[in-house]
């Protein structure tokens, strides 16, 4: 299988080891839970914007590579996210071809900020 940035390595289909210290191996100084921990970064309607703007959202393997991170919704990953609403709900969306193809408009990426924001000063309103 090639091994280019875009293609799906066959090894990581399985979701990385918790880290539990320094002989877990790295790339680039990191491991691979803590590179596909940036998963949190799909909650930002922006960043799906820029995706979306560099068709990585219509790329095969990237749309795979979308359903592969579907394992941080269980535990015991799920505890590691920041933010786990937003970046499992945009994590859902992503499954969907309709959604990767509208966020590619900017006005649906302010509209999905301006809803997060209104959502979570109900939130605090509530609390």
């Amino acid at each position: 299988m090639d091994s280019g940035p875009m293609s799906v390595d066959s090894a990581a289909l399985d979701p990385p080891s918790i880290p539990n210290g320094a002989n877990e191996p790295k790339h680039g100084g990191y491991s691979r839970f803590e590179l596909e921990l940036e998963v949190q970064s799909l909650a930002n309607p922006q960043y799906l914007n820029y995706l979306a703007s560099r068709k990585f959202l219509t790329n095969p393997a990237f749309v795979a590579y979308l359903d592969y991170l579907q394992y941080w919704r269980r535990p015991p990953y799920l505890k590691y996210l920041t933010f786990p609403t937003s970046t499992l709900k945009m994590l859902e969306l992503l499954q969907q071809e309709k959604f990767r193809q509208d966020i590619i408009s900017p006005d649906l990426a302010q509209a999905l900020i301006a809803d997060g924001m209104k959502t979570a000063v109900e939130w605090h309103r509530e609390g």
